[in-house]
């Protein structure tokens, strides 16, 4: 595999850390996970300066010179700003137009909500997935949409990076 840039988007649980795991593995390369987890996981009280510390480590994180399988990245980081806080950071926009992706995989939420104490979203993920999908268009990404079974994802992603030639 050349060395690129892939990443998992979409909204939450929608199987964005599955496949970046599977992938990972699957192509033995490193898997940048989502910094949000950790940071998280000790101040769930989060304001929108949080959410800019965030983006800013989770930008530096996928910016490695290496090949990479990215969990999150900063639409995702952008898209939640908006939607917590109705506007985005300068800050994130600002990442989000500098970040370097060769190829995004829009997860579709057509599996089943798996609860945790990190997500807020379990009512609205088609509308999100169309503002994902809305984003990318606009700013002509290279992304596919992987829907279905997971066996069926993963069959989808290896023909996909086969035919865009990355593998």
């Amino acid at each position: 595999m050349k060395k690129v840039k892939i990443a998992f988007t979409g909204p939450e649980s929608s199987g964005k850390t599955t496949m970046s795991m599977w992938l990972s593995n699957h192509l033995s390369c490193e898997m940048v996970s989502e910094y949000a987890r950790e940071y998280l996981s000790v101040n769930m009280d989060y304001q929108i300066e949080d959410l800019n510390a965030i983006a800013k480590e989770q930008y530096l994180r996928n910016s490695a010179p290496n090949k990479l399988i990215i969990d999150t990245e900063m639409l995702v980081m952008k898209i939640w700003c908006e939607e917590k806080y109705t506007v985005c950071s300068k800050d994130i926009l600002a990442l989000y137009k500098e970040q370097e992706i060769d190829h995004y995989f829009l997860c579709k939420p057509d599996i089943p909500w798996e609860s945790d104490i990190l997500r807020e979203n379990p009512n609205d993920r088609g509308r999100l997935f169309e503002v994902y999908e809305r984003n990318l268009l606009e700013v002509g990404a290279s992304f596919n949409i992987l829907s279905g079974s997971i066996e069926a994802r993963k069959v989808f992603i290896i023909n996909t990076l086969k035919n865009l030639n990355i593998l």
